[in-house]
């Protein structure tokens, strides 16, 4: 029975392990010339997004620098391809300071955007109030 007990154990942590794992990695790379229309700012910025399919759990890490001011909100917007404005899908909370870090949990639509490339990531300053850096999120 001890035996058992112990390798249902160890399963069990093999397969939460094995479960985190899964999650889908993106990346976004964001700049002025990105934005919809074109900002002239020289700042840059980087977001590392994972999205769980199981859970539709949404956790990222956005950096940022170089803004003409504080960054003022940002948000992941969508569905839109790159070229395109869409409205907020996802806020980014605590963007006010760089890295802003975060989840959230979409909905089966969001979900089929994210993953079909349909989300951009944008940083807002009061100079920029449209956004003053984009990135679209890829794989």
């Amino acid at each position: 029975m001890f035996r058992t007990m112990s390798a249902t154990l160890v399963l069990s942590a093999v397969l939460a392990f094995a479960g985190s794992a899964s999650a889908d990695k993106f990346k976004a790379v964001l700049d002025g010339k990105s934005e919809v229309p074109a900002t002239t700012s020289a700042a840059t910025g980087s977001a590392d997004v994972d999205f769980d399919p199981a859970t539709k759990k949404l956790t990222w890490k956005l950096t940022y620098s170089g803004l003409s001011g504080p960054a003022t909100a940002a948000h992941f917007h969508g569905p839109a391809e790159p070229g395109k404005n869409a409205g907020v899908a996802v806020a980014i909370p605590n963007a006010g300071t760089s890295p802003a870090e975060g989840s959230a949990t979409l909905t089966d639509a969001q979900a089929a955007d994210l993953e079909g490339g349909r989300y951009y990531i944008n940083v807002h300053t009061a100079a920029n109030p449209g956004g003053e850096i984009r990135g679209q999120v890829t794989k």
